[in-house]
């Protein structure tokens, strides 16, 4: 959604007169958006990874060249066309504002902000304060309003980070009970071994023709 907003952007820079800021921070962006997505792609599971890449064809390949196509042909009007693409604009940023919104969920659940760096929300509400008196002084509320819910969520993530900053840490339980899961499952897969080898003793006892020979269970030593 980032990435999308980032390339909105940068065609409606395009449609209005001096926008170099404009283009110039949202072509950051993009690349910025691009390397966040490309580290995702490497690390992520088989089916995120499918599921992503069908996201990006269909919202910022498709999605984007439709907008384009749509507003470039009935919207004759230069101006008429930069109006559209900016209310277009205007509620994909909404979107991306929103988007932290399961990161607070998430720190209110846990009562930890591990998942929520405070220099992050800190910058986002600096960024949104600037963005929306840049679009305020241009007269260009397209700009403006959506940074008005940037500013108010990146409050609210700072209020949240002073809340639980001393809050318990998540992962670092996790990473503790991992060695007692790992515990349980060896030894599952320990019984589970008996039966299989057993039963493969008394099919060689039966073979013998009933020669009496001492079963001895042999089982596996896990070597940690």
């Amino acid at each position: 959604m980032g990435l999308f907003s980032a390339m909105l952007w940068i065609y409606y820079a395009f449609l209005k007169p001096d926008t170099t800021l404009l283009i110039t921070i949202n072509s950051v962006g993009c690349l910025i958006q691009s390397a966040y997505i490309c580290f995702y792609l490497f690390f992520a599971p088989k089916y995120a990874r499918v599921q992503t890449v069908k996201m990006l064809v269909l919202l910022n390949v498709v999605g984007l060249g439709l907008i384009m196509l749509l507003t470039h042909y009935l919207a004759k009007d230069d101006s008429y066309r930069a109006n559209i693409v900016g209310w277009i604009c205007l509620v994909f940023s909404l979107c991306v504002f929103v988007a932290p919104l399961c990161v607070v969920r998430q720190v209110i659940r846990t009562k930890s902000v591990e998942y929520m760096p405070f220099l992050l929300s800190f910058f986002l509400t600096l960024s949104a304060v600037m963005w929306f008196f840049y679009g305020l002084l241009r007269k260009d509320y397209n700009i403006a309003i959506p940074n008005v819910l940037g500013f108010i969520f990146g409050v609210l993530q700072m209020v949240l980070y002073a809340i639980y900053k001393n809050g318990k840490k998540v992962v670092q339980e996790k990473q503790k009970q991992i060695p007692e899961i790992l515990q349980s499952q060896i030894n599952i897969a320990i019984e589970e071994q008996k039966l299989p080898e057993l039963k493969d003793q008394i099919i060689d006892v039966v073979k013998l023709g009933g020669i009496a020979v001492e079963i001895i269970p042999v089982l596996p030593v896990l070597v940690v």
